[in-house]
């Protein structure tokens, strides 16, 4: 494609693009990827201790632990599409990612954060569920259900993310590849464009607010639900552990909602580079390690599984 010019603005076909990250001198540099780094080992330790002790203890072969082992998978998966360039780029001099590596970064990164949100709200239809309807829920959640609703999950992620990259790398971008941001994502490239950016951001926002507006009613819906039924119980234990056990789901959702909509719901979002960046950090990488931590130490039987498959251990 031939060079060609819109206005003052010489626009060309991209080859890359540079991650301007982070701004400051070599020490912030260092100390940023010392912390992103810890953060970054917690998280993938966390979760891949929640997926591998779900998948070998029995019992906690239900469809909440199933749920929960596909959030774990999603927290590694998108923390990893990130971090590992991050923090290659925090200690090199040179921060290029090419064309094709950000439009897979993007399309990833975006499908398993808009998964996440659906996933966020099948967990909580699914506590729903068991605690509303406590006889019909081993038919209404069986196994091929749980699959179902995973697999809708997934190709509802997927489908957001081709159109957010098809209607964001199908725009011009002026000669500038600088890129305001430690990774990929929509805001800081649509700054890059050269053509009008009001139908991309009216399709961000409009796309990302129905999803989260929807799958948040879905969940306030069904805590509403729970909630009541809870109140009704004559065990004061029963209900302090149900609330327990729901407790840390509208934790992981309030923190993951929450920092969702600051990024992309609302119209400012799109203005503050640097509120974007630290929002950034929070849930591609705070909140994925804090989300094995909020599940396990509010969970007896996630806590004693460790223990279980010690014993099984030693027995054989």
């Amino acid at each position: 494609m031939s060079p060609h010019r819109n206005g003052n603005l010489s626009v060309m076909p991209l080859q890359e693009f540079v991650l301007d990250g982070f701004g400051g001198g070599p020490q912030t540099q260092a100390l940023l990827s010392a912390l992103f780094l810890v953060l970054y080992l917690v998280d993938v330790l966390g979760n891949l201790t929640m997926i591998v002790v779900i998948t070998l203890d029995a019992r906690l072969h239900s469809p909440v632990y199933f749920f929960l082992k596909n959030l774990s998978f999603l927290d590694l998966c998108y923390s990893s599409v990130i971090y590992p360039k991050a923090l290659f780029d925090l200690m090199s001099s040179t921060k290029v990612i090419t064309f094709a590596g950000c439009v897979t970064q993007f399309f990833f990164f975006s499908t398993m954060i808009t998964t996440e949100g659906f996933l966020l709200a099948v967990m909580a239809y699914d506590r729903f569920m068991a605690i509303c309807s406590p006889l019909r829920y081993p038919i209404s959640m069986c196994p091929l259900v749980c699959a179902r609703l995973m697999l809708s999950c997934y190709c509802g992620g997927c489908l957001n993310s081709i159109l957010q990259t098809s209607f964001t790398f199908s725009l011009p971008f002026c000669s500038s590849n600088h890129i305001d941001h430690f990774l990929c994502d929509v805001p800081p490239l649509l700054k890059l464009a050269c053509a009008d950016t009001t139908v991309n951001e009216l399709v961000l926002f409009s796309i990302c607010g129905l999803i989260i507006v929807g799958t948040t009613l879905v969940v306030l819906t069904s805590y509403g639900y729970i909630t009541v039924t809870i109140l009704r119980m004559c065990s004061g234990g029963g209900r302090h552990k149900l609330f327990s056990t729901c407790g840390s789901h509208m934790t992981a959702v309030s923190l993951f909602y929450g920092t969702l909509f600051v990024m992309y719901a609302q119209p400012g979002a799109v203005e503050s580079m640097e509120q974007g960046k630290v929002v950034s950090v929070f849930y591609t990488l705070v909140i994925p390690m804090l989300n094995p931590l909020i599940y396990s130490l509010r969970n007896k039987e996630v806590k004693d599984a460790p223990r279980r498959l010690r014993q099984k251990h030693t027995a054989t």
